[in-house]
């Protein structure tokens, strides 16, 4: 099976979806919701959803490291939390919901 094409690249700016599956997922709660940066493509990985319910050919998909400023994820702080994310935990953003740059 071919790897599957990158929807996002370095300086995309994404929102993790706001999602509470039943199940096991490594897209943490602080980020679900939020708009960040796409900062780097990781290459293609299974998908860590996939693998923690037992499933013998997990998915796999693009991990991106995505930036996002810690004050949008708990009110204060002047630094930036980055986190590797797969595709299906993101969706694109329009411009005018760009982070401010610091």
């Amino acid at each position: 099976m071919a790897d599957p094409a990158t929807r996002f690249a370095a300086g995309d700016r994404v929102r993790a979806l706001s999602v509470d599956p039943s199940h096991h997922t490594r897209l943490p709660r602080y980020v679900r919701g939020q708009v960040g940066e796409v900062l780097d493509v990781q290459g293609v990985w299974p998908l860590a959803d996939d693998r923690a319910q037992g499933r013998p050919d997990p998915r796999s998909e693009p991990v991106y490291t995505v930036r996002f400023a810690a004050h949008d994820l708990w009110g204060e702080g002047s630094h930036w939390v980055t986190v590797a994310l797969w595709q299906s935990y993101l969706e694109p953003v329009g411009t005018q919901e760009r982070p401010e740059e610091q």
